[in-house]
């Protein structure tokens, strides 16, 4: 929590949202600089995995985050991640990898891009 105050919270160019369903709160999305390039990022809980959520809210966040190209990290083997990100017009546009502390090991990871021509596919 601490991190999420004193850094996230408290940078007025870092755009943070809760996703509610029915009532709940099932998550987060975000929208930060990182490298000079502004990116998204979402989180949801795993019993909302599966019903549409994130895209649905991922496509209404979309709305109010003008900035174009906008940028996403996925890991390789998050294909339901990745998938949400195609659904809302994100393409692949390369590939990377890093060290996550977390996890203690290397992480191999999709970057998409949201173009201007960016739009959802209801797929």
């Amino acid at each position: 929590m601490a991190h999420w105050k004193n850094k996230i919270m408290a940078d007025d160019s870092v755009l943070v949202k809760t996703i509610l369903f029915n009532g709940s709160a099932a998550g987060n999305i975000v929208c930060f600089e990182q490298l000079g390039e502004r990116e998204v990022g979402y989180w949801l809980g795993k019993e909302y995995w599966g019903k549409g959520i994130a895209t649905q809210a991922l496509a209404e966040f979309l709305k109010y985050v003008d900035t174009r190209p906008l940028y996403a990290h996925v890991a390789k083997q998050n294909i339901a991640s990745r998938r949400v990100l195609e659904k809302c017009g994100f393409t692949v546009s390369g590939e990377d990898s890093f060290f996550s502390q977390a996890l203690g090991k290397n992480v191999e990871e999709y970057i998409l891009i949201l173009d201007t021509n960016g739009s959802v596919n209801s797929d």
